[in-house]
C-alpha cells in the first residue's frame, strides 16, 4: 500500500470511527440520562474542555511539525541544486583534457538522483539510483583528486573544487535522513485515539438535544478525519496531494543546463 493510500485509508476509517463512537455515546449518554435525569451531565463539561483542548494540541503539533519538515525538504533540494551547481562552475578551474568527462559524470549524477526522486515513495525502486548515483559520486571525486593533485602552486585549485565537491556530497547524506524522517507512529496513535474519545464525549454531550444532530456529527467527524489526511499528506510528499515538483525542477533545470 503507497503512503497516499495508507492516508486514504487512515482518513476514512478515522471518519467511520468518529460516526461509531459520536453514535455511541449518544447512547450512552441516552441511556445515563433515564437512569439519572438531571444529573447525568453534571461535572462532565470540564473533562470535554480538556479531552478537545488536547485534541487541538495534538492536531496542531502534528500540522506545524508536518510543515516544518515539509519546508526543510524544499530548503535541501535548493541546497543540494546549490552545491552541485558550485561544484559544476569550479570544473572550469581544471585542465581542458579532464572538464569533458567530469562533466558528462555530473550529468549522469544527476539523471540518477532525478531518477530516484521519481521512483519515490517506493524506496526498493529508488534505492538502485541512489547507490548508481552514489557510485557516479565517487568517481567524480577520485577523477577530481587526479586532476588536482598535481597542480602548482599551493594547489590552488584543489583548495576551491574539492571542498565544493564535499559539500555536494554531505547534502545527499541529509537529504536520506529526511527522507526517512516523519511524524512518529506513538504520536499518530495517540491523535487517532484522543479524537475517537473527543467523538465519544461530542455524542454522550449531543444527549441534551431532544434527537441527533446529524449535521454536527458529519461535520466533527470531517472535519478531524480531513486535517488528518493532511498531515499523513505531508509527511509524503511525493504521492499525494502536496508534491514537491517545484522544487525539484531545480536540479531538472541544472542537468538540462550541462552540456
Amino acid at each position: 500500500m503507497s503512503p497516499a493510500q495508507l492516508a486514504l485509508t487512515v482518513s476514512a476509517g478515522l471518519f467511520a470511527g468518529l460516526l461509531v463512537c459520536i453514535e455511541l455515546g449518544y447512547r450512552i449518554g441516552h441511556r445515563v440520562s433515564q437512569k439519572v435525569p438531571g444529573t447525568a451531565h453534571q461535572g462532565v463539561g470540564a473533562i470535554e474542555a480538556a479531552t478537545f483542548a488536547l485534541l487541538g494540541l495534538l492536531l496542531g503539533f502534528s500540522f506545524s511539525s508536518g510543515i516544518s519538515r515539509l519546508e526543510a525538504r524544499r530548503e535541501l533540494i535548493a541546497r543540494e541544486a546549490n552545491t552541485i551547481s558550485t561544484a559544476y562552475l569550479r570544473l572550469d578551474l581544471l585542465p581542458t583534457s579532464d572538464q569533458h568527462e567530469i562533466r558528462q559524470l555530473f550529468r549522469q549524477y544527476l539523471d540518477a538522483r532525478l531518477h530516484a526522486y521519481d521512483s519515490l515513495p517506493d524506496r526498493k525502486a529508488a534505492e538502485p539510483e541512489f547507490q548508481r548515483a552514489s557510485q557516479i559520486q565517487q568517481e567524480i571525486w577520485s577523477r577530481a583528486v587526479i586532476a588536482t593533485q598535481f597542480e602548482q602552486p599551493c594547489n590552488t585549485v584543489r583548495f576551491l573544487l574539492l571542498p565544493a565537491l564535499n559539500d555536494m556530497m554531505d547534502v545527499t547524506t541529509l537529504r536520506t535522513l529526511a527522507l526517512d524522517t516523519h511524524l512518529p507512529g506513538l504520536i499518530l496513535f495517540l491523535l487517532i485515539s484522543v479524537a475517537l474519545l473527543s467523538g465519544l464525549l461530542a455524542g454522550y454531550a449531543m444527549t441534551e438535544r431532544k434527537t441527533r444532530s446529524l449535521l454536527h456529527m458529519f461535520l466533527l467527524a470531517a472535519a478531524v478525519s480531513v486535517t488528518v489526511y493532511v498531515v499523513l499528506d505531508l509527511e509524503y510528499p511525493r504521492s499525494g496531494l502536496i508534491r514537491l515538483e517545484a522544487a525539484d525542477s531545480l536540479l531538472v533545470q541544472l542537468r538540462d543546463s550541462i552540456q
